[in-house]
Order: structure tokens, then C-alpha cells, then sequence
């Protein structure tokens, strides 16, 4: 029986500690996080973000208080457009393009769907983020 269990626990793997990202501060939604503000903890967390290198940049969508685990849905691309920010509608269909200046009705980050008021026709429409901070209406 002794046998049994001790071969056992050797077959079974060791619960190892991975390294998992924790802030060094507390970051209040809607912050861009920074180097500076991670550092490394010693610990096994499920769903943990394990890379500081994923988290350079991206925008804090909750606040993150230090040496708790920051997971994957607690950031995100940086915001392009803010709720209320004037903005460029664009319809591009060949061979008519039409632009128009709106504002926006939502926040969002390139690749994002957002509600949009017409200004000029006073009409919500919903379109696409670009890159470049531009609203694309389908």
C-alpha cells in the first residue's frame, strides 16, 4: 500500500509557482499602464497574465490595486474616441464618398463599433473606429 501511494506521488506532477504580473500601483480605469508600474510575483493564479510585455501600453478597463493578478478582460487597447469628442463620419462606397462631422455617443478603441449623432441631420448611426480616430459608416 506504502508503495502505491509513494509511486503515486511521484507520478503525479509538483504544483510548480509561475511568475505572474502584478501592479506596483494602484491604476484607475482608463489609465495606460507602463513598465513601471508592473513587476513580477511568484505565485499560481489561473487566468494570470504572465508577460509584462502584454500589458505595455493597453489601457486598464477596471482599477488594478498592487500585488493582485491582472487577467487578460482587465485591459485593453487604448481608447481613440471618447464619449461626447467630435469626430469624422466617412460613407465610402465607390464612387460616392461622403463625410460628415459627428458626435460620438460611446468610447472605444480602433476596431470598435460605437453609436455616432449626425450633427448636421441629427440621426444616430453606428460605425466602425479607424486607426486614425475616423468613424466608417456601412
Amino acid at each position: 500500500m506504502r508503495f502505491l501511494i509513494l509511486t503515486m506521488a511521484l507520478l503525479l506532477p509538483a504544483s510548480v509557482l509561475a511568475d505572474i504580473v502584478v501592479p506596483t500601483r494602484t491604476i484607475r480605469a482608463k489609465e495606460i499602464i507602463s513598465a513601471t508600474d508592473l513587476e513580477l510575483k511568484s505565485q499560481q493564479v489561473p487566468g494570470a497574465i504572465t508577460t509584462p510585455e502584454f500589458l505595455i501600453g493597453q489601457e486598464a478597463r477596471i482599477a488594478l490595486y498592487p500585488g493582485r493578478p491582472i487577467r487578460e478582460g482587465d485591459v485593453g487597447p487604448p481608447a481613440l474616441v471618447d464619449r461626447n469628442d467630435l469626430v469624422v463620419l466617412i460613407f465610402d462606397r465607390t464612387p460616392l464618398s461622403i463625410t460628415a462631422e459627428g458626435r460620438a455617443l460611446g468610447r472605444g478603441a480602433a476596431g470598435d463599433r460605437i453609436r455616432v449623432m449626425n450633427l448636421s441631420s441629427r440621426t444616430t448611426v453606428t460605425g466602425l473606429i479607424r486607426p486614425d480616430g475616423q468613424i466608417e459608416v456601412k
